[in-house]
């Protein structure tokens, strides 16, 4: 039983051991580290006395590496938000690519335009101007003496050469068939229209409806002509009928 004994007091004692020496060489270490400090610090003190325009020199250059090593990781920062924020992009991108694709629709905006109190060429202006905001190119206002019946012109949104007529009438002052008769003489043989379309402020008589409908012309009069402005109706040239020359020749006929 005292052989047991013996190894585990010399156990005991080999731990301990080890622990003093561990705990002398790191007050030793300490002191090594004390006394470099301390050297350090005198260096600089007397360097400081001896050349401090050297000393402030070197300041300033570790200050600005301070600073420069900042504004590096600034921007890297930066350039990984970017990059972050590119592929993001890049992801949604290629998921509406292919997300099948679903037509632009139409939203009714709240838009009051008093057409009856502009002046005739304002009101073309603002026809030209509605064209333009839905999409049309090419778009002219060339109302005036000598427009052989066309007003503005444009090119809609599919290609289509449209030849529009403006008549700023009064409510009372409807717009009859000899209105109709001479654009139609002219729209599609002259101006070679492929959608032609007579916008007024205010009715069309029944025989104009009747020569618009067999002609292919279509009629825009002021309560379908807010709701084209506010987006509540269609635009002239999704409704338009197709026609041509000929069909306004034969309409005349029965005129």
């Amino acid at each position: 039983m005292t052989v047991p004994v013996r190894r585990t007091a010399l156990k005991k004692r080999r731990r301990y051991g080890f622990d003093l020496r561990s705990t002398a060489l790191f007050f030793v270490f300490l002191a090594v580290v004390v006394c470099v400090l301390g050297l350090a610090a005198r260096v600089a003190a007397g360097a400081v006395e001896r050349r401090p325009a050297w000393v402030f020199v070197l300041v300033v250059i570790g200050v600005a590496g301070c600073l420069g090593l900042r504004r590096r990781w600034r921007v890297a920062g930066v350039a990984r938000r970017a990059a972050a924020a590119l592929d993001e992009a890049a992801r949604e991108a290629a998921e509406q690519l292919e997300a099948p694709a679903v037509p632009p629709q139409r939203t009714a905006v709240e838009v009051t335009v008093d057409y009856r109190a502009l002046t005739p060429e304002e009101f073309e202006e603002a026809i030209a101007a509605l064209c333009e905001r839905d999409g049309c190119s090419g778009v002219e206002v060339v109302g005036g003496a000598g427009d052989l019946g066309a007003d503005v012109l444009a090119v809609t949104p599919d290609g289509r050469r449209i030849v529009i007529q403006c008549k700023h009438y009064d409510e009372s002052h409807r717009v009859g068939s000899q209105d109709l008769q001479r654009f139609g003489g002219t729209c599609f043989t002259v101006h070679e229209a492929d959608v032609a379309v007579l916008v007024s402020t205010s009715d069309f008589t029944a025989p104009a409806l009747e020569y618009a409908e067999q002609c292919g012309i279509l009629c825009v009069d002021g309560e379908t002509l807010e709701a084209w402005t506010d987006g509540t109706g269609p635009r002239p040239w999704d409704v338009a009928p197709e026609a041509g020359a000929a069909d306004c020749e034969a309409a005349g006929a029965g005129f």
